[in-house]
């Protein structure tokens, strides 16, 4: 039934089902957190496509969220950013009470159909941002990951381009209402270069447009 099913389908002229086109990112919604505190959790799911051979390199997750948490401080101070560094220590100080933000389920925010937190995550979060204060919003980096759209050309070996390759870093960022245990916004930023901190630091821009 499956081979009748695309035969006729085919038969009919359709053309084959294209990759659709990425939505644009969606800019951070700074007018509504201005003036608050709101913590920034740590990237804990990076991945990149085989034929980068970035796997040394984006196991970086220290470097990942400082380019985040600078690019963020800069381009919308309005916002009383708590770091992921900060968010660890004040975890640290309530052991058996605060769940490491590196070992929270984070990448379960990628799903675009997840409106409700679920637990345990959103009890989580609740205690972590109750510990670091009172915080009613929190900007989890759901998952960074780096596909592959140009390959170097042959013979190229530039020292100002020591990977293998132009990639695309897509990075989903979610913000949660902590209170409500709901996810208040969701985008996918992006960013190209051939390097994987340029590209990174591209897809953060690009949640402040209007900036250099």
């Amino acid at each position: 039934m499956w081979g009748l099913g695309t035969w006729a389908v085919l038969a009919c002229g359709h053309p084959p089902v294209q990759n659709p086109t990425p939505a644009p990112t969606a800019p951070l919604p700074t007018a509504g957190i201005s003036g608050q505190q709101v913590g920034i959790l740590p990237i804990t799911l990076i991945a990149a496509e085989d034929t980068l051979h970035w796997d040394t390199v984006v196991s970086e997750r220290d470097k990942a969220d400082s380019v985040l948490t600078t690019l963020l401080k800069a381009r919308a101070p309005e916002v009383g950013w708590v770091s992921p560094q900060e968010l660890r220590r004040m975890a640290r100080r309530a052991p058996g009470i605060a769940t490491d933000p590196e070992q929270m389920a984070t990448p379960l925010l990628r799903d675009p159909r997840m409106v409700q937190v679920i637990d345990p995550l959103r009890n989580q979060l609740r205690t972590l941002a109750a510990i670091a204060g009172g915080l009613r919003y929190v900007l989890a980096p759901a998952g960074l990951v780096y596909r592959h759209t140009a390959i170097r050309p042959y013979g190229d070996t530039a020292s100002s381009r020591p990977y293998g390759g132009t990639a695309t870093a897509e990075l989903t960022v979610v913000l949660v209402d902590v209170r409500l245990g709901r996810v208040a916004w969701r985008t996918v930023a992006r960013g190209e270069a051939d390097d994987p901190w340029t590209a990174l630091t591209r897809a953060v821009k690009a949640l402040t447009p209007g900036l250099p």
